[in-house]
């Protein structure tokens, strides 16, 4: 346990000192493929499409909460009032 633990601050710890030895320019180049990346991930993923049962699912949740709102547990404080 204790040698996985120094072996994983070791190897943060090197990868720091890679990261402070790179020119601006290569932490540039770095920054716009993890950003293009990024990008082309988000385009592959398509949004679910909902149905009638998921929609009547969600609004039964939606109704449930307005019929039965949850008490309110914050402590009344109210303080003393000086009256002239």
């Amino acid at each position: 346990m204790s040698f996985r633990l120094l072996y994983l601050f070791m190897v943060r710890v090197f990868s720091w000192l890679v990261v402070l030895g790179r020119s601006q320019a290569s932490k540039d180049a770095e920054i716009m493929v993890l950003r293009h990346e990024v990008m082309v991930l988000r385009r592959q993923v398509a949004r679910p499409r909902l149905d009638w049962a998921d929609r009547f699912a969600g609004n039964l949740g939606v109704r449930a909460r307005l019929d039965h709102p949850e008490p309110d547990l914050r402590p009344r404080v109210t303080l003393p009032t000086r009256h002239r």
